[in-house]
C-alpha cells in the first residue's frame, strides 16, 4: 500500500520552497526554486510541477493534496492578493492554477497561518486548542488558533498581529502606515533600533564600524553574543516591544502558548527573557503565569512542514 504525503510549497519573494511530507511529518523529498526567476505566474507553476514530479516520480508514495503557504494568501478565495514582494501584481488564482496543472486539490493560506497548522499538526501545539504562532523574519506574521480552528475572519486575511500600531506616528511601515509592530520586532526593525541607538547613544560598539548597508539583524545578533552594549540594548527595544504586544494579545485570546518561529526567533535568551518579562508586566493580572512563550519545535525548514499541514488539516 503507497504512505500518503502531501504537497507542501511555501511561495517567498524571493525563494519557493516544496516538500513531500506524509502525515506523521517525514520528509521525503525538498527542493527550492527561485521565485523572483519567474515574471509569469504561469511559468513559475510549469517549473514547480516539473521540479516536484521529478521527485515524485522517484518515490513509491500517494499524494492526497497541496497546501500553499504564500504573502496575501486569501483561504477562502483560493488566491494571492496583492502580495507587494511578489513580481505578480493584483489578484492571482493560485489555487486553481495548481490545481489545473497537479491534477490535485489545493488550499492556500498565508505563510503565518500555515505555520500555526504546522505547529498543531507536526510540532509543539499538538493537542493545544488555544494557541498563537508568531514568525519573526523580514516582518512579522501570525497564526492565531481558537478553539481549535485556525482564526480566518470575515475576509480570510485576519491575524495580522505584525500590523497592529504600536506607535502612532511611528516609523514608515511597507504596507503604507506609521508605527506598526513588525517595523520594531522583526529582522528589519532590529536594524532599525540599532541605527537608532548609534545615532542617540555616546556608547562605543563594534556596529559603529559597519556601513549602514551592510548592517543586518544578523550582526546586531553576532555583535550582542560578544557582549556588544548597543546589540544588546536593540534585542532589549525588541524584547519589551513584543511582550506589550503579546500581552494585548492574551487580552484577546487567552492562547495557552505563544509559539516563536523563524530567523529572529533564534536570537536567545535576551529575547526570549526580555519578551517574558514584559509580557507578564503588562498581563491582566486573571492571566498571569498563565501563558506560556516557547520556541516552535519544527525544523529548520517549517515553511514547508506548515504548508504541508496545511493540506493535512484541510485535505486529508
Amino acid at each position: 500500500m503507497q504512505t500518503k504525503v502531501s504537497l507542501g510549497i511555501d511561495i517567498g519573494g524571493t525563494n519557493t520552497v516544496f516538500g513531500i511530507i506524509d502525515q506523521a511529518g517525514k520528509c521525503y523529498a525538498e527542493g527550492t526554486l527561485s521565485t523572483q526567476a519567474y515574471n509569469n505566474i504561469q511559468d513559475f507553476i510549469t517549473k514547480l510541477h516539473a521540479d516536484i514530479s521529478t521527485q515524485l516520480n522517484s518515490l513509491d508514495i500517494l499524494p492526497i493534496g497541496v497546501g500553499i503557504g504564500a504573502p496575501n494568501g486569501n483561504y477562502y478565495n483560493g488566491t494571492i492578493e496583492h502580495a507587494a514582494n511578489l513580481y505578480w501584481k493584483g489578484i492571482i488564482p493560485i489555487v486553481e492554477l495548481i490545481e489545473k496543472k497537479f491534477k490535485l486539490p489545493a488550499v492556500v493560506t498565508n505563510d503565518a497561518k500555515a505555520a500555526a497548522i504546522g505547529e498543531m499538526i507536526y510540532g509543539g501545539a499538538k493537542g493545544m486548542k488555544n494557541f498563537v504562532v508568531v514568525t519573526l523574519g523580514t516582518g512579522l506574521g501570525s497564526g492565531i488558533v481558537v478553539n481549535g480552528q485556525l482564526v480566518y475572519g470575515n475576509d480570510g486575511l485576519a491575524g495580522e498581529l505584525g500590523h497592529t500600531i504600536v506607535h502612532p506616528h511611528g516609523r514608515a511601515c511597507n504596507c503604507g502606515r506609521r508605527g506598526c509592530l513588525e517595523t520594531y520586532v522583526s529582522a528589519t526593525g532590529i536594524k532599525r533600533t540599532a541605527c537608532e541607538l548609534l545615532a542617540t547613544e555616546n556608547i562605543e560598539s563594534q556596529l559603529r564600524d559597519i556601513p549602514f548597508h551592510q548592517l543586518t539583524a544578523k550582526r546586531v545578533y553576532e555583535a550582542a553574543e560578544k557582549g556588544d552594549p548597543i546589540a544588546l540594548e536593540a534585542f532589549q527595544h525588541t524584547g519589551e516591544e513584543l511582550g506589550s504586544a503579546l500581552a494585548n494579545l492574551v487580552a484577546i485570546t487567552s492562547p495557552e502558548a505563544i509559539f516563536l518561529q523563524g530567523g529572529v526567533a533564534n536570537a536567545g535568551e535576551w529575547l526570549f527573557k526580555t519578551t517574558q518579562e514584559q509580557m507578564e508586566k503588562n498581563l491582566l493580572h486573571v492571566y498571569k503565569q498563565k501563558v506560556k512563550i516557547l520556541r516552535s519545535s519544527l525544523p529548520v525548514n517549517a515553511a514547508i512542514f506548515g504548508a504541508s499541514a496545511l493540506a493535512w488539516n484541510e485535505l486529508g
